[in-house]
């Protein structure tokens, strides 16, 4: 009874002024109900303001206005060259016409320059990330001697223009006999990516914990186990966005490609498009069918690793 009688009187105490022993079934429920509406002591930020709905609308038609380019491009690409010198760049097509993909992947043998492309992209990227990660582990948690010297000609490197390297390069690997490879292409944009990736990497392991280091020292890790077991796993969303970015950048570059890349049998995608261009093999709805297929690719990459690349952006906003 004793138990019974403090029971009651706790719930009593709960109770609102004025309310009896019987309305102590409905005040959670109440209170959940006011909670929940918003503005009403709900949850801060459960009501969109003014001026979200401002940065809304500014982003839906920042996205409108990058996607018309595409656009343009995707319905050229089907319209025949007659249909286009009728209604224009911007009206849809009349009825789908495939010769100028079919002509466009005929003439550049477009699997071959899509395998260079990849086989170059993707080797820039790995290599690129595991340079800089390297270079970052001895900068960031290292703490080598002049570090910020170091760091300072890192980041000197990524800001030189290509136009300034061409003819070093040039120099260099003709006199090595790797001129017209791909090799030289790969072992160039590993060094240049691996700058930026080093500079970034290196603020990142700079703020790494320096408890968690600790702990892996006195378990008995050494420097490399310490990396692999510790460093790279708790990194792995900054190393995905880099490895990303890496791959995108390598295949959109141009320059080099073209200075490098003689023989037709290397030569990478954005070179085979600009080099058929300027031949003037090919009509207006047939570049637009070569450009619709370059960037297809990036594009599928881009979607298939999205939800990669948010994660590993967004890894440093939430502790």
């Amino acid at each position: 009874m004793s138990d019974i009688k403090i029971e009651n009187q706790t719930t009593d105490a709960a109770l609102p002024a004025g309310a009896s022993a019987a309305d102590a079934g409905t005040v959670p429920l109440v209170a959940s109900r006011v909670a929940r509406r918003p503005g009403r002591g709900g949850a801060p930020g459960s009501r969109r303001t003014r001026r979200d709905w401002v940065w809304l609308g500014l982003a839906i038609v920042f996205g409108l206005l990058v996607a018309i380019p595409f656009f343009i491009i995707l319905v050229n690409s089907f319209k025949s060259p007659t249909d286009y010198n009728t209604s224009g760049p911007l009206l849809l097509p009349k009825e789908l016409y495939f010769d100028g993909i079919v002509t466009f992947w005929n003439r550049v043998d477009f699997p071959e320059k899509l395998w260079n492309s990849f086989l170059i992209a993707g080797s820039v990227a790995v290599l690129a990330v595991a340079l800089s990660v390297l270079n970052a582990f001895a900068l960031g948690i290292g703490r080598v001697k002049y570090r910020t010297g170091i760091l300072l000609l890192f980041l000197l490197a990524d800001l030189i223009p290509q136009e300034a390297l061409l003819y070093p390069l040039y120099y260099m690997f003709k006199s090595v006999g790797l001129y017209d490879t791909q090799l030289a292409i790969i072992i160039i944009f590993t060094v240049i990516q691996a700058a930026f990736g080093t500079y970034l990497l290196s603020s990142v392991f700079g703020t790494f914990p320096r408890e968690v280091l600790e702990a892996a020292a006195l378990d008995g890790a050494g420097k490399f186990r310490t990396l692999v077991r510790v460093v790279l796993p708790i990194s792995k969303g900054t190393l995905s966005v880099l490895l990303i970015f890496f791959f995108i950048w390598t295949w959109n570059e141009f320059l080099i490609p073209l200075t490098f890349l003689v023989s037709n049998e290397n030569q990478t995608v954005p070179v085979a498009i600009t080099l058929l261009q300027g031949d003037r093999l090919m009509d207006v709805t047939t570049t637009s069918a070569s450009a619709l297929l370059g960037v297809i690719p990036t594009l599928i990459f881009f979607l298939i690793f999205q939800r990669t690349l948010t994660r590993g952006i967004t890894a440093g906003a939430v502790k």
